[in-house]
């Protein structure tokens, strides 16, 4: 990794003057992030704060500035640093121009998409068994815009995760037990229609669903809907089979969704799986002392610290069927002697934070000591997503949406060319705005959605992303891609080339960055970074008409962008690759 080589000539140095060992000093030396208006006079900085052993007691910005003089002095240039300075708490470095180019050109060249996976920053960091449950939809019912979040996120760390060396289990865990399919059952029984079923079950679903839930204020229904639930978790075979059609139905409709999206699971699994293992843990709960009764005969298990019922949480109804989080406690015991994980991540809104937090605290009481390796990675809501047509709750309604307005948007624009498949490009491109869109902030947060801001082709958007690797694709159609290992790295040392130098150099503190708070928002903003900085170079590093010797150097920035930019693969917005086949055709050829 190129900004490792740099960042060990420089920690050899330090250690020396500072008496530590160099390892120590490699995670305080960071990439100086590079601005879009001007050019930075330094390529790494070591913050002073950072190697102080008194780090818990403030200084004020006077001290640490006169600690950086000092140290400063002691350093002396080399054959790879040029220049040494300060800075605000810090010591700057300059790394020899050509050195930069030559060093930062060989190794995106021989990396390609794994660029900056390979950095000694990672060298610590064990490689894990991780099992992720995410995207989780609710059986009978259309994939409702709320899961959205939890796909492309759970995708996202899912991806993050395999890129750099871990092993991944993705388990889609549907809802499909519980009461409410007691509900949908009578509702089927008094408004279902078979042929509708078979011609479009979940919209008919949808229908019967809300028709039964007007009706549930009734007792006699609410009566009827805990008969059906019994029914289903004592086996009874009518009830069962009209369950297993629901179920079908639904995953076909969810798997050619999941396919748009360009996701894919290791496993399917369900509530519906656990429905007589909860049984078992409603045992294991009774046998440990931890199963109390209420006076209505409900199952709950004391949570609080004092043991005075403070906190509790329910487990068990009063008929003795099972509940949401007692499915819950069966499936992650179940997972973990099945997987034997080294961490266990459910990704779904905040919303459901106090149920983890059950979830957990439970399994520590029944004696699982590896619930402290349990993780809910929670999101917030977006809010304002709206179609033509009005207020949306369906995912598909969005991407038919975002893939309209796409197609709307490349039809009037000038520069779009013929394209054999306008649908699927536009179906690509609409996607990546989305989830662009969506992974710009922090994930807790709740954000307004925009239509206009996130379809825009200038400007921070996924459609900027696409729109710039394409026009480096046309390029390198244009100009060939053969790559040479042998070039006249003098020829790079333009103020636009040099910041996209500086740039590649960060790219491995972005990956763990983001691998250590599982937050896309910083590739993301690296790669929008990137495209600024494409588009500065495409304007002013010609390669058209230039020396041959200058146009083939800089044609080579071309393969090196083009290359990094194999990392938004981790983003995963659809199939990615084919995608930026297709989007190529969108782009103006200059």
């Amino acid at each position: 990794m190129a900004a490792c080589s740099f960042r060990r000539s420089i920690a050899s140095q330090l250690s020396k003057i500072l008496d530590l060992p160099p390892e120590n000093l490699i995670k305080s030396i960071s990439a100086v992030p590079v601005s879009k208006k001007r050019l930075i006079p330094a390529d790494f900085q070591l913050s002073i704060d950072s190697i102080t052993e008194d780090s818990s007691s403030d200084h004020s910005a006077q001290d640490l500035q006169l600690r950086a003089q000092m140290l400063a002095e002691k350093l002396k240039c080399d054959a790879v640093v040029t220049e040494i300075s300060t800075g605000p708490g810090t010591v700057n470095f300059m790394i020899n121009r050509e050195l930069l180019a030559k060093t930062v050109l060989q190794q995106v060249l021989k990396d390609g998409s794994e660029y900056g996976i390979k950095s000694e920053l990672f060298s610590t960091v064990p490689r894990q068994k991780t099992v992720i449950e995410f995207s989780s939809p609710n059986i009978a019912k259309k994939f409702h815009i709320g899961h959205l979040r939890s796909t492309i996120i759970g995708n996202f760390i899912a991806n993050l995760k395999v890129a750099l060396g871990h092993q991944v289990t993705r388990i889609n865990y549907l809802g499909d037990w519980g009461m409410q399919f007691g509900l949908l059952g009578v509702g089927f029984q008094q408004f279902g229609n078979n042929e509708k079923l078979k011609s479009s079950p979940l919209q008919h679903l949808f229908e019967v669903y809300v028709q039964i839930n007007k009706a549930a204020e009734d007792e006699n229904t609410k009566k009827l809907a805990k008969d059906f639930f019994r029914k289903l978790e004592e086996h009874d075979e009518q009830t069962l089979s009209l369950w297993k059609q629901f179920r079908s139905f639904s995953i076909e409709e969810y798997i050619r969704i999941y396919k748009r999206l360009g996701v894919h699971f290791d496993e399917y699994s369900g509530e519906s799986f656990y429905q007589e293992k909860s049984q078992e843990v409603l045992k294991m709960l009774e046998e440990k002392g931890l199963l109390q009764k209420t006076m209505k005969g409900t199952g709950i298990v004391d949570l609080s610290e004092k043991k005075d019922l403070s906190s509790f949480s329910t487990v068990m109804r009063s008929d003795g069927t099972s509940l949401y989080i007692t499915r819950d406690l069966a499936a992650a015991i179940d997972r973990m002697n099945k997987h034997n994980c080294d961490t266990m991540m459910y990704v779904t809104d905040k919303s459901q934070s106090n149920h983890f937090q059950h979830l957990f605290q439970i399994l520590k009481l029944m004696g699982y000591d590896w619930a402290e390796r349990c993780q809910h990675v929670s999101f917030g809501l977006v809010q304002g997503m709206k179609t033509r047509r009005g207020e949306v709750i369906f995912l598909e309604d969005v991407l038919d949406e975002a893939r309209s307005r796409m197609l709307q948007n490349m039809a009037s624009a000038k520069t779009t060319k013929e394209i054999e498949n306008p649908l699927e490009t536009a179906e690509k491109i609409g996607l990546a705005a989305l989830i662009i869109q969506d992974f710009q902030g922090l994930l807790s947060s709740d954000y307004q959605f925009s239509w206009d801001r996130a379809l825009q082709s200038r400007g921070d958007t996924g459609v900027f992303l696409q729109y710039t690797h394409a026009r480096l694709h046309s390029l390198e159609q244009m100009h060939g891609n053969e790559q040479l290992t042998d070039v006249n790295v003098a020829c790079l040392q333009e103020p636009e080339a040099i910041s996209v130098l500086q740039h590649l150099l960060r790219y491995d503190e972005v990956l763990y960055r983001s691998s250590q708070d599982m937050q896309p928002k910083h590739i993301v903003s690296y790669l929008l970074t990137l495209s600024h900085l494409a588009a500065v170079a495409h304007k002013t590093l010609l390669v058209k008409g230039s020396a041959p010797e200058l146009a083939q150097v800089r044609h080579n920035v071309v393969m090196w962008l083009k290359s990094v930019w194999g990392t938004q693969g981790v983003l995963r917005y659809g199939s990615v690759r084919p995608a930026l086949e297709l989007l190529r055709e969108y782009a103006p050829s200059g």
